[in-house]
């Protein structure tokens, strides 16, 4: 895969963004886009893509594995978000499982020495990113994702 991918990271007062080089090896944290509309979050996230002439999006799902099959979850939440997202943009969407990370970007805040109340999600979305590239040099993921008719 040759071209930048922007990860995302989908919240409800934020989301997260971040890119990745070229080559497909490193992600780095990008911008946090504070949610308004749906039409203006998605106009935003395909202008950004285009500024960052990418070739694709990344975005992490919340999967929760003690959730309760009957309740509708966040990650539920997000899937029909990337539905109607994908009605907005002509790149293709990967996802990848984003258990956890928020944890992870408190760290790694930390360690960049953010203040408490400052925005991680986009460095929840540089971990998502990170993941996601990781797994495809392991050659456990693929970009673009096959399409559902391929199932």
């Amino acid at each position: 895969m040759i071209g930048r991918l922007i990860g995302i990271d989908h919240g409800i007062k934020r989301i997260g963004v971040a890119v990745s080089d070229g080559m497909g090896i490193t992600a780095r944290e990008l911008t946090v886009v504070n949610r308004t509309s749906r039409a203006e979050d998605f106009a935003k996230l395909n202008e950004i893509a285009k500024q960052e002439n990418a070739v694709g999006f990344v975005i992490g799902i919340p999967e929760n594995p003690n959730a309760p099959d009957d309740v509708h979850t966040q990650a539920d939440t997000v899937r029909l978000w990337i539905e109607r997202f994908r009605e907005s943009t002509d790149l293709p969407i990967a996802t990848v499982s984003e258990y956890l990370t928020s944890e992870e970007a408190r760290q790694i805040a930390i360690e960049k020495k953010r203040k408490p109340q400052d925005p991680i999600d986009d460095l929840a979305a540089r971990i998502i990113l990170q993941s996601f590239l990781d797994a495809m040099s392991y050659g456990s993921a693929t970009f673009p994702p096959p399409s559902d008719d391929e199932f």
